[in-house]
């Protein structure tokens, strides 16, 4: 691993270092280690308080990066920043990503096809028994199921899964070598070797409950759809699936007994517009399976043909509605639309509403106008 992420974790570990002062750090010292090693004065112009620069200065003179530094190496976890090209592309397109991500297991690209599946810990028989249904059958059809590792519908649904022969990926409130709640730590060791650990706390971080509502964030930020099975009023699904809805991500809901206090939340978010789930067939079709499968096999980031070059090359930050697109290539909207959603599952080109493209991946010199 390379050397220079040990500052990326440094800053990320003084606590209210967040995304917005991260981005500000590094436009302004233009690399970590830079901004790591710089003077109070430096951090002060940085816009830094003088708060986070003695907790930045007590880590750096205690020498506890050099020690977290070789846990990491040790233990053999990953460390992904904002400049990794394998840094989660869905999560990278929601506001304000967390800078760092320490994993256990692998990423791969058809993690991008993931669908998150929550709920609350205090399940009922009828929540467990949704709950495994939907894992196993959107994990056989080759989705990715994300959820927190909790008790209750977390759990299930990493389990049902790993039984379908899919991949999990669990994204904890903890660092990755604290895996919590401890009965779970086979499980943890199930999905680390069938998908990935994740967090955005380095390790040694313990659970601590303010910790858990951005995990839910990271959640739902990894996902296409999130699936909220059983929560009650106050349950941490219901701040999963708000964060879905703020992202742009379907949400469903599973409906239950008017009387039942586990299924307060998730009627709720029916009534507040979610999508209800009445069969793992919903949540199939809304995520197009023939899609799926496409998105298994398209894999490159560079224009295929001359029609995706030419849709590319006019593509820009700034939305352009299809039409438009097809007014300036002069070519049949039948093929602008199907080399767009080809493009779009290549993570060239992303939708953003209303049938608008931009460009997701910077163009090279060969692409610029």
């Amino acid at each position: 691993m390379t050397e220079s992420k040990k500052y990326w974790v440094g800053l990320d570990m003084v606590k209210g270092i967040g995304s917005v002062r991260m981005r500000a750090l590094l436009d302004y010292f233009g690399e970590a280690q830079t901004a790591w090693d710089a003077s109070a004065d430096d951090l002060t112009q940085a816009g830094l308080s003088s708060k986070l620069i003695d907790s930045l200065m007590e880590l750096r003179n205690q020498g506890t990066l050099d020690a977290v530094w070789e846990k990491i190496n040790k233990q053999g976890i990953c460390v992904y920043t904002w400049e990794d090209d394998r840094y989660p592309r869905r999560l990278h397109e929601i506001d304000n990503p967390p800078p760092v991500l320490y994993i256990r297991g692998t990423l791969i690209d058809d993690d991008s096809w993931a669908v998150a599946v929550v709920g609350t810990r205090r399940m009922t028989s009828y929540g467990k028994q949704v709950a495994q249904e939907v894992a196993f059958g959107l994990a056989s059809n080759g989705i990715t199921i994300i959820s927190g590792l909790a008790r209750g519908i977390d759990a299930v649904a990493h389990r049902a899964a790993l039984e379908a022969g899919g991949r999990t990926i669990a994204v904890l409130g903890s660092g990755v070598d604290r895996i919590y709640p401890p009965e779970h730590r086979q499980l943890a060791s199930q999905i680390t070797a069938n998908g990935a650990i994740i967090s955005n706390y380095p390790p040694g971080t313990p659970p601590e409950g303010v910790n858990f509502p951005p995990r839910n964030r990271i959640i739902s930020g990894l996902s296409k759809s999130v699936v909220v099975i059983e929560a009650g009023r106050q349950s941490g699904a219901l701040i999963t699936a708000a964060f879905a809805a703020e992202q742009g991500r379907d949400v469903f809901a599973v409906p239950g007994n008017i009387y039942a206090p586990q299924s307060v939340g998730a009627n709720i978010q029916i009534q507040q517009g979610a999508i209800p789930l009445l069969d793992v067939q919903d949540v199939l079709e809304t995520l197009n399976l023939a899609l799926v499968s496409e998105h298994k096999t398209a894999k490159a980031v560079l224009p295929a043909d001359a029609t995706e070059a030419r849709l590319y090359e006019i593509l820009d930050l700034e939305p352009m509605h299809v039409d438009e697109i097809r007014t300036k290539t002069d070519l049949p909207i039948d093929q602008v639309s199907a080399t767009l959603t080809i493009m779009e599952l290549k993570g060239m080109v992303r939708q953003v509403g209303g049938m608008h493209y931009v460009a997701v991946h910077e163009k090279g010199p060969e692409y610029q106008a």
